[in-house]
C-alpha cells in the first residue's frame, strides 16, 4: 500500500520549468493569500500587482536564474520554494508555500531543509529570507531550522528578515 501523501522535493533550474510542473498554481494561491492578509484581497490573479502576475504567467522567465524547489505527490504539485542566484555567498529563499490539504506533514521542512542542502553544495555561506511578522508558523518553522532574525535589508513594513549559516 503506498502513502497518498508521500512527497517527494524534485530541484529545477528556473530555466527548466514547464507550463505543466504546476509551479504557476501555486505561485497563484501564495500570491493571492498573500495579498488578503496584507489588508488588501484581490478576487483573483488579476487584480494581483504586475510583477506578481509575471510571476504566474511565466515562472520559467521570472526564475530563470534561480532553482525551484517543487514538493510533489505522484505528478501533482503540492509545494514550491524559490533559491534565489546566490549573490556575495548567499542566497536567498522566497515564495514557500504548501497546499493546504498538504499542511502538517512536512512539506515546508522538506523544502527549506532541501534549499539548505542545495546552498552548502553550492559552496554558499549563508541562506535569508524575509517573511510576513503575520506569518508565524513560518517564522516558528524557520527558527526550528536555524535560522535568527538579523537586521532588515528590506523597507517594506511587517517583514522580518532571518539568516543562518550553511
Amino acid at each position: 500500500m503506498t502513502d497518498q501523501h508521500a512527497v517527494v522535493v524534485a530541484r529545477r533550474p528556473g530555466r527548466a520549468l514547464s507550463a505543466q510542473d504546476g509551479l504557476a498554481s501555486l505561485l497563484a494561491a501564495y500570491h493571492v493569500q498573500t495579498q488578503a492578509e496584507k489588508g488588501e484581497a484581490v478576487a483573483g490573479v488579476d487584480g494581483l500587482p504586475d510583477r506578481y502576475r509575471s510571476e504566474i504567467a511565466d515562472p520559467q522567465a521570472a526564475f530563470v536564474d534561480d532553482v525551484v524547489l517543487l514538493a510533489m505527490s505522484g505528478d501533482t504539485a503540492v509545494g514550491c520554494l524559490v533559491v534565489t542566484a546566490p549573490v556575495d555567498g548567499r542566497t536567498e529563499v522566497k515564495r514557500l508555500w504548501t497546499d493546504p490539504a498538504f499542511r502538517g506533514l512536512g512539506v515546508a521542512s522538506s523544502l527549506v531543509s532541501t534549499a539548505l542542502v542545495h546552498a552548502a553544495e553550492s559552496g554558499l555561506s549563508a541562506v535569508r529570507l524575509s517573511v510576513w511578522k503575520w506569518r508565524t508558523g513560518a517564522i516558528a518553522l524557520y527558527e526550528r531550522l536555524g535560522f535568527t532574525a538579523t537586521e532588515s535589508w528590506d523597507a517594506r513594513d511587517q517583514l522580518v528578515c532571518m539568516e543562518r549559516a550553511v
